[in-house]
């Protein structure tokens, strides 16, 4: 009776497992087809300078020095997966950092003074003729809209590596609850209860007694 409990928990557990796999595989493959979906609805589409040779060419005419130049090319391509998002993200941080003379967001001034410097000193920034506020540093405001965008797409890229890992570990959840429920279904079998069943008694033969 004990081991009769064992084996239909064995089957249960099993077909729980099998049940999650099958939910892993669901989620995860919903959730990749949402990350490529909405990455396509953005119309995105690759510049002719995304490639290795002409992004790299485009920084060493701008003076930028240790940028990291993507080895992947994109240019003229309809971006729609979290891996061409992230390369994409990549060659817009180059692109940003030209606009910027290769200043990162922290290294600019908030304002701009009379003589087009940057400056965080709102006193010393020149005033606008029509709002009278002081002038905003634009290539700051560029970098800070960059960052967003660039932000959005690797977060697209973590997205749809997490809803692969979903995938690869339903399958796997899957595959195990399968073996486990071919293993269980085999012990409680009624052929192989029948064998278990059956014993053999030994036949003993009575011996004369000697005197």
């Amino acid at each position: 009776m004990k081991s009769r409990v064992f084996n239909y928990g064995g089957i249960a557990a099993a077909l729980i497992v099998i049940a999650f796999g099958i939910g892993a595989l669901v989620m995860g493959a919903n959730g990749r087809d949402t990350v490529r979906t909405n990455i396509s609805k953005e119309s995105i589409v690759g510049t002719p300078d995304m490639t290795p040779t002409a992004i790299a060419a485009e920084a060493k005419k701008a003076g930028l020095k240790n940028v990291d130049i993507p080895s992947k090319s994109v240019a003229g391509q309809t971006i729609d997966t979290g891996g061409e998002a992230k390369t994409f993200a990549e060659y817009m941080r180059i692109h940003a950092l030209e606009g910027t003379g290769g200043q990162v967001y922290a290294q600019m001034g908030r304002y701009l003074d009379a003589k087009g410097k940057a400056t965080n000193d709102e006193a010393a920034a020149a005033k606008d003729p029509k709002t009278g506020q002081p002038v905003e540093n634009g290539a700051r405001n560029l970098w800070v809209t960059e960052t967003a965008l660039s932000t959005a797409l690797n977060t697209s890229y973590f997205a749809e590596n997490v809803a692969n890992f979903a995938i690869v570990m339903g399958a796997a959840l899957l595959l195990t609850g399968i073996g486990f429920l071919v293993l269980t279904l085999g012990l409680v079998s009624p052929k192989r209860r029948t064998k278990e069943s059956e014993v053999v008694t030994p036949v003993t033969t009575g011996v004369p007694a000697t005197s």
